[in-house]
C-alpha cells in the first residue's frame, strides 16, 4: 500500500493529539510513516505505532532546537525522498504551514492548507475545507506533484490501530540556510492548567459584553466546569481584558472544537472566520438580533451575567 508522511508535533517525546487525528486521516489514503524531529523522538514511537504508524523515521540535531523551521524542512525533505510518498500530512499550526509550504516549493507539488477533512480520490487525495469565512465548504486536490496538506486540529478522532512502528534513523544534511535563523532565547509559556485553545475540544469565549477584564474570571469559571479551553474575541482583546494569545478570529487562532460557547460575542465576520467549523455553537447575548445567532446550532438571548453563573453552577452540580 502506498505510503503517507506525517510529521510528528511532539515536546520531548510527548505526541501532542493533533498527530494522532493526522495518523487517523493517513490510514484511510496509505500507510502512515511518521517523521520525529528533536530531541525524544525515538521515544514516540511506541504511541505513534499504537495509532497506525507502520514506520517511524526519527532525527535528533542541536538544529532542530537552535534554529527555526528550516532544519525541519530539510528533515522532512530527505524524508520525502527517502519514501516516496502519496501525500504529507501535516499540522496546521503557524509552523506547521511554514514548513509544510516550504516543503511543497522545494519539491514542485501543490499545497492544501486548513484541511478539516480527508478522503482518498481516483486521482489523488481529496481534502474538505472551510472558504470565505467558512461560509462555504470545499473539496480541493492538488493537481501537480504529490499533495503537501496541513490539517486543523480536532478534524478527525483519535482512533487507535496497532502497527509496527518500526524505527528507523532518518539521515539528515542540512542545507546552508538551515542556520541562518538562530533561536536565542526561550521563556516558557505559563501554564493555566488549560487545554491548548486550538487544540481544545471544548471552548468558551468571551467578548465585548463581558465588559471588562474584571468579569473574565466568569467565562474562566465556566470553562474549568467543562474542563475547557479560554478565548477571547477581537474586541476583548484590543481592550486590554485578555491576552492576544487566546485571541479567536481571522486576525487570531482558528479553532474547531467540538463545543464552541460564545459569550457576549455579537459574531463579527471576523470572528467566525476563526470558529465557524466548530461541531457545536452555543451562543448567549442579551441582544436577539447580533449575527452570531445565524450560525449556532443552540441559543441563549439573555444577560451572560446571569446566564453564565447559572449553567455553571449546573454543569458542577452535575458532574458532583
Amino acid at each position: 500500500m502506498a505510503e503517507v508522511l506525517v510529521l510528528v508535533d511532539h515536546v520531548d517525546g510527548a505526541v501532542r493529539k493533533p498527530t494522532l487525528e493526522l495518523l487517523t486521516l493517513a490510514r484511510r489514503i496509505g500507510d502512515p510513516v511518521a517523521v520525529a524531529l528533536g530531541a525524544g523522538a525515538e521515544a514516540t514511537a511506541s504511541v505513534l505505532g499504537e495509532h497506525g504508524a507502520v514506520k517511524v523515521l526519527t532525527a535528533d540535531a542541536p538544529e532542530f532546537t537552535d534554529y527555526l523551521v528550516v532544519p525541519k524542512v530539510d528533515a522532512l525533505q530527505a524524508a520525502f525522498e527517502t519514501v516516496s510518498p502519496v501525500a504529507v500530512l501535516v499540522v496546521s499550526s503557524a509552523e506547521g504551514k511554514e514548513i509544510a509550504a516550504r516543503l511543497a516549493l522545494r519539491v514542485g507539488s501543490g499545497i492544501i492548507t486548513d484541511a478539516t477533512d480527508l478522503e482518498a480520490g481516483e486521482q489523488g487525495p481529496v481534502a474538505t475545507q472551510a472558504a470565505f469565512a467558512a461560509s462555504y465548504t470545499t473539496k480541493s486536490r492538488v493537481s501537480k506533484g504529490v499533495p503537501v496538506i496541513t490539517v486543523k486540529p480536532n478534524s478527525a478522532p483519535v482512533e487507535p490501530a496497532a502497527a509496527a512502528g518500526t524505527v528507523e534513523a532518518l539521515s539528515v544534511s542540512f542545507g546552508a540556510t538551515a542556520t541562518g535563523t538562530k533561536v536565542t532565547a526561550r521563556t516558557p509559556r505559563e501554564s493555566t492548567g488549560r487545554p491548548e485553545l486550538t487544540e481544545a475540544a471544548i471552548v468558551v469565549s468571551g467578548g465585548r459584553g463581558v465588559n471588562g477584564a474584571e468579569n473574565f474570571p466568569l467565562i474562566e469559571a465556566l470553562a474549568d466546569s467543562l474542563g475547557a479551553a479560554v478565548g477571547a474575541s477581537r474586541a476583548a482583546v484590543d481592550a486590554g481584558w485578555y491576552p492576544h494569545t487566546s485571541q479567536v478570529g481571522q486576525t487570531g487562532k482558528s479553532v474547531s472544537p467540538q463545543l464552541y460557547i460564545a459569550s457576549g460575542i455579537s459574531g463579527a465576520i471576523q470572528h467566525r472566520a476563526g470558529m465557524q467549523t466548530s461541531k457545536t455553537i452555543v451562543a448567549i447575548n442579551k441582544d436577539a438580533e447580533a449575527p452570531i445567532f445565524d450560525l449556532v446550532d443552540y441559543g441563549v438571548v439573555g444577560d451572560l451575567f446571569t446566564v453564565v453563573p447559572q449553567l455553571t453552577e449546573e454543569i458542577t452540580t452535575r458532574k458532583g
